[in-house]
């Protein structure tokens, strides 16, 4: 009998600023309870959240609100379909960076991938819908340690009550991590 033995390494996340002329979005989902993990059940409360930043990572907007129940990878979806529709209301669809913390959901956009699902399929059929409406697109995935304003907005979706936008100023709960990310600190994810 062969046993391996694991190293826990610390893996160093950072967010990184779009090049000259991109701008980016992190979105997330939330899903608390209800017992509906990734893609199963019908899920808990679940909210969606993500920003907007240009290539100096200002903050150009941001939006929060709570979606009733879904399980995460249906408010993951919803993130994303949010985030890009702000975008293309907003004129910033030219150089667009998204990024975003659920893997699988990133691979499936970005390799354009069909799911048994068929609720799944349907927002992602509407993510692809809005996608040809921009130019110079780049997906990508980033650790959670690294999608922690996203994140933020995504939790504080929960407590409201109306959907929320801010626009150029962003609400004082996201500044400290905004603040990091442009600092680009790196935070350390111990290997689960």
């Amino acid at each position: 009998m062969i046993i391996r033995v694991l190293h826990k390494e610390a893996i160093p996340v950072e967010w990184k600023k779009p090049g000259i002329g991109w701008t980016k979005l992190n979105f997330d989902g939330s899903s608390k309870g209800g017992g509906g993990g990734r893609g199963r059940g019908r899920g808990g409360k679940a909210s969606i959240g993500g920003l907007i930043r240009n290539d100096k990572a200002e903050f150009m907007l941001g939006y929060a609100e709570s979606i009733g129940r879904a399980n995460s990878t249906i408010a993951e979806l919803k993130a994303l379909r949010r985030g890009l529709e702000l975008v293309v209301e907003n004129g910033w669809n030219d150089k667009l960076w998204l990024e975003g913390d659920a893997k699988t959901l990133v691979e499936i956009i970005s390799k354009r991938r069909k799911v048994r699902c068929m609720e799944v399929q349907k927002h992602i059929s509407d993510i692809n819908s809005i996608l040809p409406e921009v130019n110079n697109l780049v997906v990508s995935h980033i650790y959670r340690e690294g999608n922690r304003a996203a994140d933020k907005f995504a939790q504080m979706g929960h407590l409201l009550e109306e959907p929320t936008i801010w626009r150029h100023v962003p609400p004082h709960e996201v500044l400290a991590i905004m603040r990091d990310d442009a600092q680009g600190k790196i935070v350390l994810r111990t290997r689960r």
